[in-house]
């Protein structure tokens, strides 16, 4: 695939959002004069959970969804719905390792979404599923691309993977030269406003997964309280784009999801960038979930094939996926409690959870409040230039406060009971 021109967007937005120095080895230690306050009866969104895609990887090894779905804690999968002009002919081949790979995840805990890049050629405007010269979908074939979508969910459903939700279109807002399908966000409206009562009885439907998260895409629709009725989560991408709030989607009562994103690299700066923006995500963007995008393809996925093993980005996934569980609340917490050092804090199923990232060269102590609740013990796991998802410290828990040495350019996730 050929996605330039997105990787350019994404180093801008990179480029734009820190400035700073490439990991280094100083073990100095700046004193913290900043608390961070945790509240664990101020709750905001719940949390869906994090997960990536599994589009163009072929069927995944098992030795990949166990460490990806078991060890490091993903528990969302991302499918392609790969274009099939054998839909309605009971000709579902091309489908099959996606289905595959449906099954394994879902076998280890995840829920899994479907996402089109295009529609059969046949109904395209360029007759191509190629997104070139801004191809769309032919509003003749409206009909027909609704019932191609509900088709996949119940070929899903009838082999035993049925699907958590279904997307109506991968980046409507880009044409490519690779599979894609341009929409507007009145055309998602006006799609839904015949069809997506018939879909959402099917499976719930996500949309509109735009490039940058645009929300003129997804307006129109969730403006309708008809259509909106229809939608149950606003899906987008950050490329070129920041995580933000979306104020309408929330107050209609919508899940928000990031979808994808990818970050080149996998080295300690890298890392904890791509932290940030998911802690962001949670907290600026109040989202519910957080998809990277593939997971084995090159050094820019989760898995490296060639060596059976993940890369250091799945484990920054994995401080987040691994103990925040699917159902957990983020509730308030102050999210930059001192110069690079970024949070966010979670609680459910009798725990507290906080995520600390210290983006800066230098280690930090840091000072944690916890409130509304008592903890006696906190235990801690650290992702770093030298350690994958490393079990730290135990520190004890006094008045409701504790404090942590945060080393240099890593991202740790500190767990409690709740007494």
């Amino acid at each position: 695939m050929n996605r330039t021109v997105k990787k350019m967007l994404a180093v801008l937005m990179t480029l734009s959002m820190t400035s700073l120095p490439l990991f280094g080895q100083s073990t100095s230690i700046k004193a913290s004069t900043n608390d961070a306050s945790i509240n664990l009866s101020a709750k905001h969104q719940v949390i869906r959970g994090f997960g990536a895609s599994s589009a163009w990887c072929g069927v995944l090894s098992d030795n990949c969804t166990n460490t990806l779905y078991e060890n490091i804690g993903l528990n969302i999968l991302r499918l392609r719905i790969a274009p099939n002009e054998g839909w309605n002919k009971g000709d579902y081949r091309v489908w099959s390792d996606e289905l595959a790979n449906a099954k394994k995840a879902q076998a280890r805990g995840a829920i899994v979404f479907a996402t089109p890049w295009s529609a059969p050629a046949s109904m395209k405007t360029n007759n191509s599923v190629s997104g070139s010269n801004k191809s769309a979908i032919k509003p003749s074939s409206y009909g027909d691309y609704a019932n191609y979508l509900k088709t996949f969910a119940k070929y899903m459903s009838d082999n035993g993977a049925p699907l958590y939700a279904i997307s109506l279109q991968n980046e409507p807002d880009w044409a490519p030269n690779y599979e894609g399908a341009t929409w507007t966000g009145q055309q998602f409206h006006d799609f839904l406003a015949k069809y997506g009562a018939s879909i959402s009885k099917a499976t719930k439907i996500m949309m509109p997964e735009s490039l940058g998260f645009d929300h003129a895409m997804s307006d129109p629709t969730l403006k309708d309280p008809t259509t909106a009725s229809y939608v149950s989560i606003v899906g987008g991408h950050l490329y070129g784009h920041p995580a933000v709030d979306y104020p309408l989607a929330r107050n209609e009562g919508k899940d928000i999801w990031e979808t994808e994103k990818y970050f080149e690299g996998n080295d300690a700066h890298t890392c904890v960038t791509m932290a940030k923006e998911i802690n962001d995500c949670m907290t600026t963007g109040n989202m519910n979930a957080y998809c990277y995008w593939w997971i084995s393809a090159d050094q820019n996925g989760l898995y490296n094939n060639a060596t059976a093993s993940a890369y250091k980005k799945a484990y920054v996934l994995g401080q987040f996926s691994k103990f925040i569980g699917r159902g957990y609340y983020r509730v308030d917490a102050t999210v930059n409690p001192q110069g690079n050092v970024y949070m966010s804090a979670y609680t459910g199923n009798n725990k507290v959870v906080i995520v600390a990232i210290n983006q800066g060269t230098y280690n930090v102590n840091q000072k944690f409040n916890i409130s509304n609740r008592n903890v006696s013990r906190i235990s801690s796991w650290i992702t770093s230039g030298s350690a994958n998802m490393a079990k730290g410290n135990d520190i004890n828990v006094s008045n409701g406060s504790f404090s942590a040495s945060l080393p240099a350019q890593s991202i740790t996730t500190f767990v409690g009971n709740l007494n």
